[in-house]
């Protein structure tokens, strides 16, 4: 049985590693990101009771699965189902490095010059992280760490 959550910063790496772990254990990947936000411009989020559903529709068509992301609230929705949580607390130095190092992501952006164009509020974002305390904070995810009862890892 596999049913994972992975969460932390972004540019710490749970895109890549939700996608490994999918591919090698054949395994459903579920990115948050797709369902957190609404096509509006700027984008705004999803209601948390659309994104809700979307959740349990994911959880409920397959066995096993592995779903991440950085948004908490959304997290928490799935924490109840899963039977492992990885927190990527990586230094946040480690995350600017990967999210100026990364590759066009088509789900996120129309271009890779629209992403590019992102990078710097990306990056005050992401340096922000352990400062802020909302639902993508590092407060919030160790929150989630700690309160989960099954098997869970850190990395560091």
């Amino acid at each position: 049985m596999s049913k994972i959550l992975i969460f932390g910063n972004s540019g710490s790496g749970k895109s890549t590693l939700a996608k490994k772990i999918s591919a090698n254990n054949d395994v459903a990947h579920l990115d948050l990101y797709t369902i957190a936000w609404q096509q509006t411009s700027p984008p705004t989020r999803a209601p948390i009771s659309k994104s809700a559903i979307q959740i349990n529709n994911f959880i409920n068509a397959h066995e096993n699965w592995v779903i991440e992301g950085c948004y908490s609230d959304l997290l928490k929705l799935a924490m109840v189902k899963a039977d492992e949580v990885i927190f990527l607390n990586l230094p946040v130095k480690e995350c600017i490095i990967t999210a100026q190092n990364r590759p066009w992501e088509p789900h996120k952006y129309e271009t890779k010059a629209a992403q590019d164009s992102n990078l710097e509020m990306l990056i005050n974002w992401i340096s922000q992280y352990p400062k802020r305390d909302d639902y993508f904070s590092q407060q919030a995810h160790l929150e989630l760490f700690t309160a989960f009862a099954g098997k869970k890892e850190m990395h560091h």
